[in-house]
């Protein structure tokens, strides 16, 4: 049997650990780049009898990616916010 644990850290509060038997490797990475897994201590893989720490790579997978700044089509953006602007002016 495989599964991952999940340690959420939320400070003064306490910490929480995520434990469920269904979840697999994919959706781990799913809900930390989503943001649904925040804060976290770190994620161990349960399998069979040994434990093994894959923060780090749950962590690497789950890092979107850099998109370099001359893909970023600025005059969209300022088209965008020139058509705010004037929704603003008729209201």
């Amino acid at each position: 049997m495989q599964y991952f644990v999940v340690m959420i850290d939320y400070g003064r509060r306490g910490r929480e650990a995520i434990v469920d038997p269904e979840i697999t490797r994919r959706e781990v990475i799913s809900r930390v780049s989503s943001g649904e897994y925040q804060n976290i201590s770190f994620v161990h893989e349960i399998a069979g009898d040994s434990v093994e720490d894959v923060t780090e790579a749950i962590l690497a997978e789950a890092a979107l990616p850099e998109i370099p700044s001359e893909d970023i089509d600025l005059q969209a953006n300022r088209l965008d916010h020139v058509r705010d602007l004037h929704k603003r002016d008729k209201v």
